[in-house]
């Protein structure tokens, strides 16, 4: 009888300690990239909705905290319009990389979350027939982000999330001749997202 309680208080203990190990998990989603429409300086730029890909990794620094890096991609076609309606397109290739917080509570298996950072944003134009300027450039921008949304947990291992994010990054203006297409702007992207995440 003593050594059937000394194992299950071995087993009891070993669940314990590996359910305190669980401080990681890694997620990827389904995102969608819903850009406004920006004016400003007599620019309006105008952005297709697109879907992309968005992976993250957490580490919990206690039970509601957690350190967060982001990395997400998508592509879309941006149209830039001046005063004299002169347009051009450009086939856009939107990257990120940030990091950020996230808090976080837990109700049996939901876990609502809220989370804001810092990130860089880069838009590439993409050479192809669809750009109609060779003079547009890659542009590096500095930016946040915030969102929140819920975790529902399927195992101890694996949960569902869906979210929302929203993106504060300068307009593009990729960089044309005389800055004649930069609206001086920053706008605020929105990108739902739906995943899944394991943790370790």
């Amino acid at each position: 009888m003593k050594k059937t309680m000394w194992m299950c208080a071995l087993l009891a203990g070993a669940l314990a300690a590996h359910a305190q190990e669980s401080r990681q998990d890694v997620s990827i989603s389904a995102l969608g990239n819903i850009p406004p429409q920006v004016n400003g300086r007599g620019i309006q730029v105008n952005a297709d909705m697109a879907l992309g890909a968005l992976a993250s990794y957490r580490f919990m620094l206690t039970p509601r905290s957690a350190l967060e890096a982001n990395y997400s991609f998508s592509q879309y076609m941006t149209q830039l319009r001046n005063t004299s309606f002169n347009t051009y397109q450009i086939h856009t290739r939107q990257q990120e990389v940030s990091f950020g917080y996230v808090y976080s509570r837990n109700y049996r298996n939901y876990n609502p979350f809220a989370e804001v950072g810092i990130g860089a944003y880069v838009f590439s134009p993409i050479r192809d027939y669809d750009t109609q300027s060779l003079d547009a450039k890659r542009q590096l921008s500095l930016g946040g982000f915030f969102g929140a949304g819920v975790a529902y947990e399927i195992s101890p291992s694996y949960d569902i999330r869906i979210g929302y994010r929203g993106a504060v990054v300068k307009t593009p203006s990729f960089k044309l001749p005389s800055d004649a297409y930069n609206t001086g702007r920053y706008e605020v992207i929105s990108m739902p997202t739906l995943g899944v995440a394991y943790h370790f």
